[in-house]
C-alpha cells in the first residue's frame, strides 16, 4: 500500500511540476518573441499563438481524453480501429482551416505570404498528434513521462527561439515556425502512438461524437475564461480597462493552468473505476469536489477583493488598477473554472461529452442574457460579472448532469483488471513496453 501511495505521490508531483514549468516556458517563449521583434512585428506570431490555444482545446484536449478513456474501457484495439477515421477528420480540418486562414491572411496576419496560413494547418495537425501521445501516456499510467512531455513541448520552442536570437534572425515567420516546432516533441515517445491489434475490439461510442462534444465543451470553456478582454473592448471599454482585465484573468487563472495538466490522468483513472464496478468511489470524489470548489470560490472572491488589486499592481505595474468588486468576481470565476474543468473530465470518463457541451452552451447563453440585465453597472464589472454567471451555470449544470450518469459507460465494456493508470493489460500489447 505504501508503495502504491508513494507512486501516486510521485506521479502527481511530476504532473504538477510539468504543468507549472510548461506554463512558465510558454510565457518565456512569447516574451522572447515580442522583445526580439517588437510589438507590431510580433503581431502575426501573437495571432498564431492565440490559434494554438484554441487548437489545444479543440484537438489536443478531446483526442487525449478520448484515447485515455477508450484504452481503459475498450482496449487498445478500439483506438487502433478508429485511427484512420480520426486521421482523415484531422487532416480535413487542417486543410479547411489553412484555406480559411489564407482567405483572410491580410486582416488576420497583416501579410500576404502563405507562411502563417500554412502554419495554422501545421498547428492543427501537431495539436492532434500531441493529444495522441498524451492520451497514450495517460492510458498506460506513464504519468512521469506525461509531465515530462508538457515541459518538453515548450522547452523545445524556447530552444528554437534561442537559436534564432543567437543567429540574429528576426523574421516573424521564423518565430512562428518555432511555435510549430514544439509539436515535434511527439517523436520522443513513439510507442505512445502505437496500439496493439485486438480482433473484434471496438469503442463503445464512435470517436467523432466524443471529440465533437469534448472539443465544443472545452472551446466554449476556453472562450468564456479568456474572452472577457475582447468583449470589453467590443462594448467600448478603454484600453486601460481592457489591459487590467487581461492582467487580472492572467493572474487569477494560474491555478487553472496548473489544473489543466493535472487532470491529464483523471479520465483513465475514473474510467477504470467505472469499468471495475467502483463507481461509489467516483461519487465520493464528486461529493467532496462540489462543496470544496464552492467554498474555495467564496474564499477566492475575498482574496480577489483584497489583496488582489495590490498584488496586480506589484506584478504588472502601478498603471494596472483593479476595482475590488471586479477583483472578487474575476478570482471567484477562475476558481470555479477549476471545478468545471474536473467536472468536464469526469463527464468524459463516463462517455458523456455531449452533456458537457450542452452545459457549456447553456452557460454561454446565460452570460449573454445576463449582460443586458446588468443595467447601470460599469462595463468592466458588467463583463466580469457575466463571466461569473457563465461559470456558475456551468458548475450547476455539470454537477446535476453528473448525478444522472449511467451505471457504466455507454454500451457493455468487457470486464478486465485495470493496470496502472487504468489501462488494462489485455489491451496493451508490445506497444506499451
Amino acid at each position: 500500500m505504501s508503495t502504491v501511495r508513494s507512486r501516486r505521490t510521485r506521479d502527481a508531483t511530476a504532473l504538477a511540476a510539468g504543468s507549472a514549468l510548461s506554463g512558465l516556458l510558454a510565457y518565456v517563449f512569447f516574451a522572447a518573441t515580442t522583445r526580439a521583434l517588437g510589438a507590431e512585428a510580433a503581431g502575426p506570431v501573437s495571432v498564431l499563438w492565440s490559434y494554438w490555444t484554441f487548437a489545444g482545446a479543440a484537438f489536443t484536449f478531446p483526442v487525449q481524453h478520448w484515447i485515455a478513456r477508450t484504452v481503459t474501457a475498450d482496449g487498445e484495439g478500439a483506438v487502433r480501429s478508429a485511427a484512420r477515421g480520426l486521421a482523415v477528420v484531422t487532416g480535413s480540418a487542417a486543410a479547411v482551416l489553412t484555406a480559411l486562414a489564407w482567405a483572410v491572411r491580410e486582416p488576420l496576419f497583416g501579410r500576404g505570404d502563405p507562411w502563417f496560413p500554412l502554419m495554422v494547418g501545421l498547428v492543427t495537425l501537431g495539436s492532434a498528434l500531441v493529444g495522441v501521445v498524451r492520451g497514450g501516456l495517460a492510458a498506460r499510467g506513464r504519468l512521469v513521462a506525461l509531465g515530462t512531455s508538457l515541459v518538453a513541448e515548450n522547452a523545445l520552442r524556447c530552444l528554437a527561439v534561442g537559436g534564432l536570437l543567437l543567429s540574429g534572425v528576426r523574421a516573424p515567420a521564423a518565430f512562428g515556425l518555432c511555435l510549430v516546432a514544439g509539436h515535434l516533441v511527439v517523436v520522443l515517445w513513439p510507442s505512445s502512438m502505437r496500439y496493439a491489434r485486438v480482433r473484434g475490439s471496438a469503442a463503445t461510442s464512435g470517436p467523432m461524437a466524443f471529440l465533437a462534444g469534448a472539443g465544443a465543451a472545452q472551446l466554449v470553456a476556453q472562450t468564456v475564461l479568456t474572452g472577457g478582454p475582447v468583449v470589453l473592448a467590443l462594448v467600448g471599454g478603454g484600453q486601460g480597462q481592457v489591459t487590467t482585465l487581461f492582467a487580472a484573468l492572467a493572474l487569477f487563472r494560474a491555478p487553472y493552468m496548473l489544473a489543466l495538466g493535472l487532470v491529464s490522468a483523471l479520465t483513465a483513472r475514473v474510467a477504470a473505476l467505472v469499468a471495475t464496478g467502483q463507481e461509489r468511489r467516483v461519487g465520493s470524489l464528486r461529493g467532496v469536489l462540489l462543496p470544496a470548489i464552492a467554498t474555495a470560490s467564496a474564499l477566492a472572491a475575498a482574496a480577489g477583493a483584497w489583496p488582489g488589486p495590490e498584488l496586480l499592481r506589484v506584478v504588472f505595474g502601478p498603471d494596472v488598477v483593479l476595482a475590488r468588486d471586479q477583483g472578487a468576481l474575476a478570482a471567484s470565476s477562475c476558481t470555479l473554472a477549476i471545478g468545471n474543468l474536473v467536472l468536464v473530465v469526469l463527464a468524459l470518463a463516463y462517455d458523456r461529452a455531449g452533456s458537457a457541451a450542452r452545459s457549456w452552451l447553456a452557460a454561454l447563453a446565460a452570460a449573454a442574457v445576463a449582460y443586458p440585465a446588468l443595467l447601470g453597472v460599469s462595463a468592466p464589472v458588467r463583463v466580469t460579472a457575466c463571466l461569473l454567471v457563465a461559470e456558475v451555470v456551468a458548475f450547476l449544470t455539470l454537477g446535476l448532469a453528473g448525478r444522472r450518469h449511467p451505471s457504466s459507460p455507454r454500451g457493455t465494456p468487457r470486464t478486465r483488471t485495470a493496470g496502472p493508470g487504468g489501462a488494462a493489460p489485455a489491451g496493451r500489447g508490445p506497444s506499451a513496453r
